[in-house]
């Protein structure tokens, strides 16, 4: 393959028009600056892996500022495209060493997708990545792959239904917690996570390796909360027993990463830090989103609350949590009925190491908190209680195998009213109909210091 200069500036035209239009983008919205060459590697003549910095403007009201980030391509390339991968079609370089043949999006073809898997199954170097496997994993050659459409920050294909492939599509240095994570749950014994089989990271020279994608079981004949909720929404049923044994499924897991993994105590300083970078978040969405500043000094009482706590002498624990959990990230298997939990990247937005920071448990008890007061207004379950009950039984199942979150309401206020504001800026930028979900929220959390299906203190 030729260098990777000539062949990125061949290809820009092209991929300037593409990515803004793929859903793991997350510059939308915003101009491709440039394109900068990161690494190239020929998995096979057909197939080509590109890391390539994407410099776009960034969402600032300085029109000069620009964004950078990394993202990991694989090309399909071929002299005509069969009628089936029409969709996947990216375009045909006018000049450069791709000159006249079709270049299109390689894991939406599933013999290249294939080629991917064999890659894994045998570990080894080629080029800047690195392909490593757990010795006890068994990957069955031949695995036939489909590609899943329903995700928003990257991609996966799902191989004979016995294995699914996370390809991260923003990287950088460091290793993804979606790796580690797991990684480190299986080594204590953990079931509720499934423990990856193989991963493949991009070495480059001066920078830490980056996680480019990881293979775990796939757990077939599962749903996820969020459609097992709405399915309860929708015929009126009851849903706390299950939110019960969800809350004793993410206890467990807490537990487990506490055992793995270091964990710490947030003092005065940390608390009050804490409190502050929260603060922040809301002056900054306040300004953006008028309807939350009559919230704001009532919503500021919960942040106060949370550094009162350090000033008071008192410490918080703080350890590897989930970072992004709600009801989409839980899985039941029909089966036996148990709960699991996936994709444990965290945040994609946050940087790397802000999400491979220690937190109070509170921070993944408030999301799934929040999931379902978002399931009961999408449900339509105005006029009942649905969400209180299956909140509270949550934070009942949870308390059977850990400490009770309700014990705890400053600190677990302060997580969910932080959340809440998190909600209030993305409906307001991406679904605007759904603004009153988070509002509502707004409207109970800043009411008085008692959270629904939380003791006062």
């Amino acid at each position: 393959m030729s260098e990777a200069a000539p062949l990125l500036a061949s290809l820009a035209p092209l991929l300037t028009e593409w990515l803004p239009r793929q859903r793991w983008f997350a510059g939308k919205g915003r101009p491709i600056d440039g394109l900068t060459p990161v690494a190239t590697t020929e998995l096979t003549p057909n197939l080509l892996h590109l890391l390539v910095q994407v410099r776009a403007r960034a969402q600032t009201h300085h029109p000069t500022r620009t964004q950078n980030d990394c993202y990991q391509l694989l090309l399909g390339i071929q002299d005509v495209l069969p009628p089936h991968l029409s969709p996947a079609l990216i375009g045909r370089p006018t000049d450069g060493p791709l000159r006249g043949r079709t270049v299109y999006e390689g894991l939406a073809d599933p013999r290249l997708a294939t080629l991917l898997l064999e890659r894994l199954r045998v570990p080894g170097r080629l080029g800047p990545l690195r392909f490593s496997r757990e010795p006890d994993a068994e990957i069955a050659p031949n695995l036939t792959p489909r590609l899943l459409g329903a995700e928003q920050s990257n991609s996966s294909a799902v191989y004979g239904e016995t294995y699914i492939l996370k390809l991260f599509r923003r990287v950088g240095p460091g290793t993804n917690p979606d790796l580690e994570l797991p990684r480190a749950l299986a080594k204590t014994g953990c079931t509720r996570v499934p423990a990856p089989a193989a991963w493949f990271e991009a070495e480059l020279p001066g920078t830490m390796p980056m996680t480019l994608g990881v293979l775990q079981p796939f757990l077939a004949g599962s749903a996820d909360g969020w459609q097992l909720a709405l399915g309860a929404l929708s015929v009126q049923a009851d849903f706390t027993a299950s939110a019960r044994a969800l809350g004793h499924a993410v206890a467990e897991v807490h537990l487990a990463l506490a055992e793995a993994l270091p964990t710490t105590a947030l003092d005065r300083p940390q608390l009050e830090r804490l409190a502050a970078a929260m603060t922040r978040r809301l002056e900054v969405t306040a300004e953006a989103v008028p309807a939350l500043r009559p919230y704001r000094s009532a919503l500021r009482d919960a942040y106060d609350e949370l550094a009162a706590l350090g000033r008071d002498g008192r410490t918080r624990r703080a350890q590897r949590v989930h970072g992004d959990l709600h009801l989409g990230q839980a899985l039941r298997t029909a089966s036996d009925g148990r709960w699991s939990l996936i994709d444990f990247e965290g945040e994609p937005a946050r940087p790397l190491a802000e999400r491979c920071r220690p937190q109070p448990v509170a921070q993944d008890i408030a999301g799934m908190l929040r999931s379902f007061d978002y399931a009961a207004a999408v449900g339509r379950a105005t006029g009942t209680d649905w969400a209180e009950r299956s909140r509270a039984a949550f934070c009942e199942g949870y308390a059977t195998v850990h400490e009770d979150p309700r014990e705890d309401p400053g600190l677990l206020r302060a997580h969910e009213t932080d959340k809440a504001v998190y909600e209030v800026l993305y409906e307001a930028r991406h679904r605007p109909d759904w603004l009153s979900v988070p509002m509502s929220a707004i409207h109970r959390l800043a009411g008085g210091h008692r959270v629904t299906g939380v003791h006062a203190p």
